[in-house]
């Protein structure tokens, strides 16, 4: 049985598609058979991993309103062992079209529930809100990654997605739980970065992940060249770090914890 994990965090530019598109990277490259689906009107975890998101394509928008068959929008990634759905602007009115259907939460659930034996891992990358398409990403999902960036306003909201959390928990998906909080764009030459560290563990104990994602130039790059980080420079500090992130996550699907 495969796992849903939410790449969840309504505060933008915090390093959550970039997570999302490297972090399926690297779990397809380690043989785990992975499917990103992306979820942000913006598509930018689409056109990251090589696709033009300007082409008309069949995206995760037909799959919620259309109901068209997931085989037809599912398309293969720029590695081994990876498949997107991608999206498009369409999303962008998805959430008013969603307010008259009938069991609205559930929507997403309904259709990668009985995916899920197919895939080691189902990465969403969720939108930058706490919207409802957001409320249906984790309704489906199993657990939630959160990306944090290592700047001072870093857990300013946090506690709002915690909040959400919680409430999708107690009344949507009792199964939901906190994967980890992933520490992104360190700079370890500032003070400031081991006091946003030092706090985000304390606040979050042992869900923080031992890999911490430094801010580099390369990471920056690789999207403008619709190429994870594996492709565009796979011997840079961001790629290694995201290798080691991959591990970690597989370990905790086998139960082993965290290395």
């Amino acid at each position: 049985m495969g796992k849903i994990i939410a790449v969840c965090n309504q505060k933008g530019g915090v390093g959550k598609t970039t997570t999302a598109v490297n972090l399926s990277t690297y779990l397809a490259l380690k043989g785990k058979k992975t499917l990103i689906i992306d979820s942000d009107p913006q598509a930018n975890a689409t056109s990251g991993l090589g696709l033009d998101k300007r082409e008309q394509m069949k995206s995760i928008y037909e799959l919620l309103i259309y109901k068209y068959n997931i085989k037809e929008v599912t398309i293969a990634g720029p590695v081994d062992n990876l498949f997107i759905i991608p999206a498009s602007v369409a999303l962008t009115g998805a959430e008013v079209e969603f307010v008259n259907i009938e069991h609205r939460e559930y929507k997403m659930r309904e259709i990668f529930s009985p995916i899920k034996q197919e895939y080691d891992f189902i990465i969403i990358d969720c939108p930058p809100s706490l919207g409802l398409l957001t409320l249906n990403i984790l309704v489906a999902a199993d657990s939630v990654l959160i990306p944090l960036q290592c700047e001072y306003y870093s857990l300013e909201g946090v506690s709002q997605l915690m909040e959400t959390i919680n409430l999708v928990k107690k009344n949507l998906n009792p199964d939901l739980e906190i994967e980890g909080v992933v520490l992104t764009m360190a700079d370890f030459r500032t003070n400031l970065t081991e006091q946003v560290i030092n706090e985000v563990k304390s606040f979050f104990q042992e869900k923080v992940f031992n890999t911490i994602i430094a801010r580099t130039i390369r990471l920056s790059e690789a999207p403008g060249f619709g190429k994870p980080i594996f492709l565009y420079d796979r011997f840079s500090v961001g790629a290694m770090k995201y290798e080691l992130l991959a591990d970690e996550v597989i370990s905790l699907q086998s139960g082993e914890g965290a290395s």
